[in-house]
Parts: C-alpha cells; structure tokens; sequence
C-alpha cells in the first residue's frame, strides 16, 4: 500500500493540473473497495481542480464552486468546499497522460482535463476509494491524526501519543488515528534510525528517545519523498515513474542479511500480523 511518502510523491507530480477544468469522467468499473457513486461524473465534470492536498494515505483534489460564466445559464452553481477524496488502496495509481491515451488493462476512472491531458485511476486489486463531497464531511478523514512532517507537530505531541501507550511502539507508529501516512515499510526504518526495537511499549520510551524518534521520523520521511518513494511493488508517480527509496532500506526486507552499520545479523519478527525488522546489536 502506498505511504505517506508515495502519496506525497504523486501529489506533488500531480501539481500542473491546478488550474485545469474538468471536461469529462468516464467510469470503466465502478466496482472498487466501496462503489463510485452513480453521479462521480456530473459532480465533476465543469469544475475547476483549484488545490491538492494529502492527509495522511489520502488525496483531495479541491474544486471549485462556480461555473464558467457562459455556463452558469443552464446550470446551476456547484457548492463551495467539496474535494475529490482518493485512496489508493493496496495498488493503485493516478497517472497524468495525453487525452486519448488508450485504455490499459484496470484502467477504471478517467478524468479528462482542459489542456488535452486526462487524469487515470488504475487499480489492479481494486481496493481504492474515489468520492465527491465537502472535505468536513468526510468520515475516513475523522480517522486520520497528525501529520508526522507538520511543522506544528512537536516531540510534546509524540510524548502525549506514547503516554500510557502498553502497545509496541511499531504499532503506535502504524496507528493511522495516532499518525496520518506511516506504514510497514517506513515504521521499521524510522526504528532502524532511531535506535529503537520494535516490539518496545510506547509507554517506556525514554524523553531522549521520543526526541530522537521524532527526528528519525522526519529524516526517513523526507529522504523518501526525495527519492520519489518505494516501488516494491505496484507504486507509480504521476508520471508514470518508480521511486528509488527501496535502494536505500536499511532493515526492511534484510532478514539474515548483515546490519549495514554493525554487521550483525537483522532478524525478522511478527508485531499485530505485519513483518518487523531490526538490528539486535543497533537497536534497544
């Protein structure tokens, strides 16, 4: 599934198309994790995209509320604040093409946008989620907490998250209510850097480690969206391109393989079902 850092990635290879008015939807197969509305297309079509942003795993590509002038006529005005909210599911991906690329094999939304480009949802396992409607209304961002590489969010705020907290800290930093966007992938990594197991409770981290989580946190993050994300599997940009972070893993993935900073065997756990990988010698 992509993470924070993927979805980071192709909001930001997405950005061109603000601006760009909405001129047709087709919907191939409507049949994904929850099925797109029978009215997708006319809640989209002639709406300007005027923003997007991430929450956590999701997209919302904000919309305007008013129609072009010769059309407002013989329609009626949208309602202001609605977004287009995307998930990606376990294998999704929204691929900015030239108008009229032909349809590809799961292909199964395309949006296409004033300037000769359109927008395409491709989704192999079809898990994703694609909805119309104002952003407060939206439940499943009720779910999502704080974004870890916030510039507001503070080593107090990781502190008050882990108080308390008898749950491996691996999975706290997996909890998508506790921290919006942090995945598998990115948890054993964050661990890797800060020196941490990830079977250890929330709750007995010291000050000094929360700081240093934090820390690992933002650094792991940010290297992965400069480095376009992890294509480990399905993953794709806007544009069609693979990211380039898997090169960099330092745990994930390693089990038996030497530690790349002492040498020492990784070994592989089991935390809440999802693979956990550490340095016995590295991390505490």
């Amino acid at each position: 599934m992509p993470e924070l850092p993927e979805v980071e990635t192709i909001r930001r290879s997405l950005l061109s198309i603000i601006g760009r008015r909405i001129e047709a939807v087709e919907v191939v197969e409507p049949r994904l994790r929850r099925r797109v509305a029978e009215n997708f297309a006319s809640q989209l079509v002639g709406r300007l995209i005027e923003g997007i942003e991430r929450r956590g795993k999701y997209l919302l590509f904000h919309l305007s509320g008013v129609l072009p002038e010769e059309e407002r006529a013989n329609r009626r005005p949208f309602a202001g604040g609605e977004s287009l909210l995307v998930h990606l599911g376990m294998s999704g991906a929204l691929l900015l093409q030239s108008a009229g690329t032909p349809r590809q094999l799961h292909d199964h939304v395309r949006i296409r946008l004033s300037g000769d480009v359109q927008l395409m949802y491709n989704d192999p396992r079809r898990f994703g989620l694609l909805r119309v409607g104002h952003t407060a209304e939206f439940v499943e961002l009720g779910n999502v907490g704080p974004d870890p590489l916030a510039e507001t969010f503070s080593a107090a705020d990781l502190a008050a998250l882990v108080r308390g907290r008898k749950k491996p800290v691996k999975n706290l930093l997996m909890d998508q209510r506790a921290l919006g966007g942090i995945g598998n992938i990115y948890a054993n990594e964050i661990l890797f850097r800060a020196g941490i197991r990830p079977g250890r409770q929330a709750r007995r981290l010291t000050r000094a480690e929360i700081r240093r989580l934090l820390g690992a946190t933002r650094a792991v993050l940010r290297s992965a969206v400069r480095h376009g994300g992890s294509s480990i599997s399905d993953y794709r940009d806007g544009s069609g391109r693979r990211g380039y972070f898997q090169l960099r893993l330092r745990v994930y993935g390693r089990a038996g393989e030497p530690c790349l900073r002492c040498r020492t065997a990784i070994r592989r756990t089991v935390h809440a079902g999802r693979s956990s990988f550490y340095c016995p010698k590295c991390q505490r």
